[in-house]
């Protein structure tokens, strides 16, 4: 199983950036998806998660109503659509699949990971 993250780069704050997840190696739809995020000198933190059907999504307090994840598995892929963007969001941004039917927040849930993309926003 491998993860690639993209989508990353630099955006002005509040502008917009579409992060996307491509897990190959196995069906994207037998798996639950977290996006994660770790700011420099920060512990990294739970920012958004669908559950294995995608009916049912997990966010922060920190990111609802601007981020919005989703799935499509027939391309094997999850897509973390952020809006009005702030330079706290600034991280790297990681995506993780685990063998369970829930959105869940907890990083310790995940089986495998993928590298991760840089999100920087500037003022």
């Amino acid at each position: 199983v491998q993860l690639q993250a993209s989508g990353g780069g630099l955006v002005q704050a509040g502008g917009s950036a579409r992060l996307s997840c491509v897990l190959s190696g196995w069906s994207l739809s037998t798996w639950a998806v977290g996006w994660f995020r770790q700011a420099p000198g920060k512990d990294r933190e739970f920012v958004a998660a669908v559950n294995r059907p995608g009916d049912s999504t997990s966010y922060a307090n920190s990111v609802k109503g601007r981020l919005t994840i989703s799935r499509d598995n027939a391309k094997n892929t999850v897509y973390l659509q952020m809006n009005s963007l702030q330079p706290d969001d600034t991280a790297v941004y990681s995506c993780a699949v685990g063998p369970f039917p829930t959105a869940s927040t907890w990083a310790r849930d995940y089986r495998y990971w993928g590298q991760g993309t840089q999100v920087t926003v500037s003022s």
